[in-house]
């Protein structure tokens, strides 16, 4: 190949690069990088050096400035006009949004009713990933399908159907962050998980509300349309009750609950793309949670002495008057919540009224903790079985060892969190030793070895050979 032809090939690849980036840069819009507007809500937007675009209004504001201005900046002393070079390094990387593509030409992808899985379906596959929780499962099964048929007939006729958004209430460790991310995994949604123990009322430290739609919009790939049609799970959302000391301001209880309020019922919101605040410069642009899928989940752990309280009013005098301490032994005393509950824990009535399917999850017992061990397609036992399978050595419990570790697993009162710590902690030696002797074929995990009385069963390959010749 001579000379000429190389340049030639270059040149080819080169044009293909710069079309194949021409057409990424398509699907996003330029935003100003005074106001952060995109494209689409300013106008055509002024490119000016650097990479740098201007509305029009921006422009003609700063026009407008210099001109009524009847000093000459020049002649002040330590003033310099803005070199534009140096706002490169104060361009964010994230300075574009994806475009919302035109109904007319490419409209968006609606769903089909009939590709809505029915709920005795959702529950079947979330009944593979999460053991018990029945009754919230076919709540959740129920709701979601009910939302995702409202979202796909839209507006057809008169009757507008309303949002199911979800106040889920359950004990630490019961399983309900992991049941919405289950959620999302079967139906290929958008998923955000926001922490309300960060939020804070605007204009203080802390995230601002809008941030939970910020990372629905993250990931939605910055895809408005899919963000809109997306769940957004709410967790730690006890913590922002009203407090009882009301001497200082609550800016991270009462007045949250009231700044999602629009949130929650469906309203067009103007979104920090790729930050907490908008107070960054970063480009907003607009989200409309008509169609989003709110769920809040909390533990309230004094949620029970509410219920306990409002419980032992009922019946207080005579004869036939309750025991105080009839219901200190009840095990699922939060499966008699009301609103009313809920309200004098510190929730407000316009926040509960927005939420209209309100369920709990039920305290984890020992033979449920035993199954969850086993049972889920991707149980902790089942991980480290393949761990030790990739070293060729088999990993057996026997049901003294399962039944031993549910019992310390109850000692902690954190629910199903502590079976990953206690297993954890007996397998670190066998996980160290094993690699050691390439002889072991089989590790049989006993009671002893987990109450500290004995050792596991070590079964030589030898052996293992013997038993399947015979």
């Amino acid at each position: 190949m001579d000379e000429k032809d190389y340049l030639e090939e270059v040149e080819v690849e080169d044009t293909k690069d710069s079309e194949d980036k021409d057409d990424r840069d398509s699907d996003y819009e330029e935003v100003c990088f005074l106001c952060h507007r995109p494209e689409s809500k300013t106008g055509k937007l002024i490119n000016l050096a650097k990479g740098i675009c201007i509305c029009s209004e921006c422009m003609q504001k700063t026009m407008d400035t210099f001109q009524n201005s009847s000093q000459d900046f020049s002649k002040i002393p330590g003033f310099s006009f803005i070199n534009l070079a140096d706002l490169q390094n104060m361009i964010p990387q994230r300075q574009k949004v994806k475009k919302k593509k035109p109904k007319e030409e490419q409209p968006a992808k609606e769903l089909d009713i009939r590709s809505i899985p029915a709920p005795h379906k959702i529950k079947a596959s979330l009944d593979e990933y999460v053991i018990g929780q029945e009754h919230a499962k076919k709540v959740v099964s129920v709701a979601v399908y009910n939302h995702y048929k409202r979202v796909a007939t839209g507006t057809q006729d008169e009757i507008e159907i309303e949002k199911s958004n979800m106040l889920m209430i359950g004990p630490t460790g019961s399983g309900k962050t992991y049941l919405v991310k289950t959620l999302a995994r079967l139906l290929d949604v958008p998923l955000a998980i926001a922490d309300a123990t960060s939020l804070t009322e605007a204009g203080y430290i802390g995230d601002d509300i809008e941030s939970v739609l910020s990372k629905l919009l993250a990931a939605a790939d910055n895809d408005v349309e899919k963000a809109e049609r997306g769940i957004v799970f709410i967790d730690e959302i006890d913590k922002i009750a009203k407090k009882k000391d009301t001497h200082h301001r609550d800016v991270s209880g009462e007045s949250v609950q009231q700044g999602m309020l629009k949130l929650l019922e469906g309203a067009e919101i103007e979104v920090p793309v790729g930050a907490n605040s908008k107070n960054a410069m970063v480009p907003l642009t607009t989200i409309n949670t008509r169609n989003i899928l709110f769920i809040c989940g909390g533990a309230f752990p004094d949620l029970e002495n509410v219920i306990k309280e409002r419980l032992n009013k009922k019946s207080s005098m005579g004869f036939q008057a309750d025991l105080k301490d009839k219901y200190d032994k009840e095990p699922n005393l939060l499966s008699k919540v009301t609103v009313e509950d809920l309200r004098n824990f510190g929730m407000i009535p316009e926040f509960l009224g927005r939420m209209p399917i309100v369920f709990t999850l039920e305290s984890l017992t020992k033979e449920m903790l035993v199954r969850i061990l086993k049972e889920p397609k991707n149980a902790i036992l089942k991980q480290y079985q393949k761990l030790l399978a990739l070293d060729e050595v088999q990993l057996e419990f026997n049901d003294g060892a399962l039944e031993a570790i549910a019992d310390k697993a109850m000692e902690k009162d954190t629910g199903a969190r502590a079976l990953r710590a206690i297993i954890e902690e007996f397998m670190l030696d066998i996980m160290y030793e094993i690699p050691k002797d390439d002889n072991i074929g089989r590790v049989t995990i006993t009671r002893e070895y987990i109450e500290h009385t004995g050792g596991p069963v070590i079964t030589m390959r030898g052996v293992l050979a013997l038993e399947g010749q015979g």
